[in-house]
This record gives structure tokens, C-alpha cells and sequence, in this order.
């Protein structure tokens, strides 16, 4: 869009350069047509000179309003292509606008949700042994965000391993408020009523 405002910005130059040529040669030609109208040139190979020069400036004049028309021409559809792009910035400018808002409001909702999962997370976390708290802080820190996880149909939420027969009678001998971790991704396993054991 940079390089449309400068070719029109160049062509309109141009064509306030090829006005000013015209009228130069116009008001050439309207002085000396009025010395030959007036009577003031009286040496009559002045005055042929002077028609012979009058046919220059008219061939002239029709030259150079040619090229202004073509500059013109060319200003118009560069002038066209820019309101054009202009157009099209200004939508997308105005989409920007929306998605922008639309983003803030869903970051906005998206922000009171984990404030409030936080608070019901440190509420059910007050309760907790300390030990039991700094090993699954510890774990959620390794395991991107996921220290501990359900053992749901014989299998870790974390890793999706299936335990065999065997680490599942382990487990189900253990006590309820022991903790009980993963082989293969050493996450805390919390058993639920679907556990399998």
C-alpha cells in the first residue's frame, strides 16, 4: 500500500507538471496568434515564420495534452487500486478490532475460572499432610503440570498404563490413605470406585 501512495503521489506530481507544460505553450501560442491578429508582425517572412511556428506549438499543445491524459489515465486506476486497499485495510482493521475484544473477554472469562479453580484448589489442599502436598508439588513441577492421577479400569490418567494383576493386588492390599504411586511415570495414583481393585 506504501508503493500505491508513492505512485500516486508521484503521478499527481507529474500530471501538475504536464498541466503547467500545456498552459506554457498555450499562452505561447495566444501571444503570438494575437501579434498575427493585431497586425503587429508586417514583414511577411515574419509573419510565415511566425504561422510556421503557430503549427509547432499546436502539434505541440495536441502532444503534450496526449501525455496528460495518459498520466491521467494512469493516476485514476493507481488512485483506484489505492482507495481499493485502503478499503480493504480498513475491514480488516475493523476484524482486528473484534477479534481483539473478543479475545480481552474470553482471557477475562478464562482468568476468573482459574482464580476460582485455584481457590477451590487451595481450599481442599488446607487439609492436606505437608509432606503428601510438597511431593505432589514436586511431581505436578516434572510432569508439566500433572502430579497426580486417576486409576480408572486398571489404567494411570498420567501415562495410560494398564497395571497388570499383580500391581493391582499390591495396590489393593495397601491402605486407603497410603500413597500409591505409578511404575512407569511415578505419578500419584488416586484410586476412585472404577479403579479395578
Amino acid at each position: 500500500m506504501r508503493d500505491l501512495r508513492i505512485e500516486v503521489d508521484d503521478l499527481t506530481r507529474e500530471q501538475k507538471r504536464a498541466d503547467a507544460d500545456v498552459e506554457q505553450v498555450k499562452t505561447r501560442r495566444t501571444r503570438d496568434q494575437g501579434m498575427i491578429d493585431t497586425g503587429q508582425v508586417k514583414d511577411p517572412k515574419a509573419l510565415e515564420r511566425m504561422l510556421g511556428e503557430l503549427e509547432s506549438l499546436n502539434r505541440r499543445i495536441t502532444s503534450l495534452e496526449d501525455a496528460e491524459l495518459e498520466v491521467m489515465e494512469r493516476l485514476e486506476t493507481t488512485q483506484a487500486s489505492l482507495d481499493q486497499r485502503s478499503a480493504e485495510l480498513a475491514g480488516i482493521e475493523g476484524e482486528e478490532l473484534e477479534l481483539r475484544a473478543a479475545f480481552e473477554h474470553k482471557a477475562g472469562d478464562l482468568q476468573e475460572q482459574l482464580a476460582a479453580a485455584r481457590a477451590e484448589r487451595d481450599t481442599r489442599a488446607s487439609g492436606m499432610p505437608e509432606d503428601l502436598l510438597a511431593l505432589y508439588e514436586k511431581l505436578r513441577a516434572q510432569k508439566r503440570g500433572v502430579g497426580a492421577a486417576a486409576l480408572r479400569r486398571r489404567e494411570c490418567g498420567g501415562c495410560r498404563l494398564t497395571l497388570n494383576a499383580s500391581d493391582l493386588g499390591i495396590i489393593a492390599k495397601k491402605p486407603t490413605d497410603e500413597v500409591v504411586r505409578c511404575e512407569e511415570c511415578d505419578r500419584i495414583l488416586v484410586r476412585t470406585g472404577e479403579s479395578g481393585i
